[in-house]
């Protein structure tokens, strides 16, 4: 049995667990990636590959706050990314949109966003409403139906592909370990050690670092963490490759940096089922045509669905063990958005082995405050 030592564990390959390792690995941490296999249910192949900030925090403002922070920080991860691997992972930031296709879900959206910025210590930044005039003359390729919009210059997008491949060659580059084909099956704790076990052997570490999304929920109370995450099912269009006509990134559509077009307009709660459906995939198609007609004539070049990383109330899960000191979670379905917050604030913390006291709203203790009589 292959039996192996590290300071610090990541249980995850995936977006958040290489951002996590990369920024421990960037503090001298001599940290090694414990990555399942190509049959695991990454919701790294599923990401839009937005850095979105409008609508985010209704519920909890904290975490409003906590994507400013990291929108903001995205120029200097990008920076510090091709500086160490020559990867340009093409992000950008020209603000993004979300379209209405009618006065009445338009209005739905307007109140919402209201309804986030009426929050108790919400964050102030700005975003403009925006009717269809005023959107056409952003995107003058619009279709009739839009009936308005809303525009908020903290948004952008980059090419997740490009991220991820930086990330884990970032990870090498500073003497990280990845080892893929190596499902954690049980991790035991003894005298201030962790063993994390599986087919493939065992490897010891004094810090471990759950990144393993759904299977957060599984390991977690191992070490005394609770993670109470189910999979949400997103499918994705992505179209032959078209001319530049979308300059800003949609919620819902966006143009790559390589011509290009996703489109990702699903939500569905459909426990494990990861397949791609027609009847979805239509009905993506016909509302993203019904904002751009001039999609129609492009040609549909691949889709697929994955599963999205999902709390209990949609917010991310950064936890750290009471009983097994040196064992930290860290869960969310934005990891793209919040990479930068990843490698340079939580890799940090877990470095210096504690969370920072502005983490605890999103310990999953907050699932267990009493309910009132």
């Amino acid at each position: 049995m292959i039996r192996e030592e590290t300071e610090i564990a990541v249980v995850g390959g995936g977006l958040v667990g290489t951002s996590v390792a990369w920024g421990l690995a960037r503090l001298g941490k001599r940290v090694t990636v414990l990555d399942e296999g190509d049959n695991a249910y990454r919701a790294s192949r599923g990401n839009f590959a937005l850095v979105w900030v409008q609508s985010k925090g209704l519920g909890m403002a904290p975490y409003a706050a906590w994507t400013v922070r990291s929108s903001n920080a995205w120029a200097r991860l990008a920076s510090s990314l091709n500086d160490e691997t020559g990867i340009e992972v093409a992000h950008q930031r020209p603000g993004g949109l979300t379209l209405s296709l009618s006065d009445a879900e338009h209005e739905r959206r307007v109140a919402q966003m209201q309804r986030l910025h009426n929050q108790s210590d919400m964050i102030r930044y700005p975003y403009e409403v925006l009717d269809h005039a005023q959107t056409g003359k952003l995107l003058p390729d619009i279709g009739p139906q839009v009936a308005g919009s809303i525009y908020c210059p903290l948004d952008g997008h980059v090419n997740s592909l490009k991220l991820f491949r930086a990330l884990h060659a970032a990870l090498a580059a500073r003497g990280g370990s990845y080892r893929p084909n190596r499902p954690v099956e049980t991790i035991t704790s003894s005298s201030g050690a962790f063993v994390l076990s599986g087919p493939w052997g065992e490897l010891a570490a004094s810090k471990i670092v759950l990144a393993a999304g759904i299977g957060n929920a599984r390991l977690g109370p191992q070490v005394g963490l609770n993670a109470p995450v189910r999979p949400q099912r997103g499918q994705i269009i992505v179209t032959e490759k078209a001319r530049s006509f979308l300059p800003y990134p949609l919620v819902t559509v966006r143009q790559t940096d390589e011509g290009g077009v996703m489109i990702g307009d699903s939500v569905e709660e459909t426990g494990f089922e990861n397949v791609v459906t027609l009847p979805v995939i239509a009905s993506m198609a016909d509302r993203a045509v019904r904002m751009f007609p001039m999609l129609a004539g492009l040609n549909v070049v691949r889709t697929w669905s994955a599963l999205r990383v999902m709390s209990q109330d949609g917010f991310p899960i950064y936890d750290q063990s009471v009983t097994h000191p040196g064992a930290f979670l860290a869960t969310c379905h934005s990891g793209v958005t919040l990479a930068p917050n990843h490698a340079f604030d939580i890799a940090t913390q877990i470095a210096a082995g504690r969370l920072a006291d502005d983490l605890f709203p999103y310990s999953a203790r907050r699932f267990h405050v009493p309910q009132a009589a």
